[in-house]
């Protein structure tokens, strides 16, 4: 996506990287973190948990800025985010082009 404006600090921004946990067991299936999740990371699975349901799965996980929408909306408590480490050769700078 191109943006018509680019902030003056572009150079400096630091895009975190995120790894999604999921808590199958707790999910119920409700795609609340599929329909939220602003970088579309998440679908739903087709296997069942437990309870019957079908839980979500990461699909896209290089996508993930950690920004927790996922891990916030969820009712189960069922998905969290965490910080990923740096990459060896990504120095974490966002570019404008993003």
């Amino acid at each position: 996506m191109k943006y018509w404006r680019v902030p003056l600090d572009v150079d400096e921004i630091q895009v975190t990287r995120g790894i999604v946990h999921i808590v199958e067991e707790r999910c119920k299936g409700c795609g609340y973190c599929i329909a939220y999740c602003p970088r579309d990371v998440l679908e739903m699975s087709s296997k069942y948990n437990v309870k019957g349901y079908h839980p979500p799965v990461v699909k896209k996980p290089e996508a993930c800025v950690n920004c927790h929408y996922c891990e916030t909306i969820c009712p189960d408590f069922a998905i969290y985010s965490v910080e990923a480490p740096p990459q060896e050769g990504d120095d974490g700078k966002h570019s404008a082009s993003c």
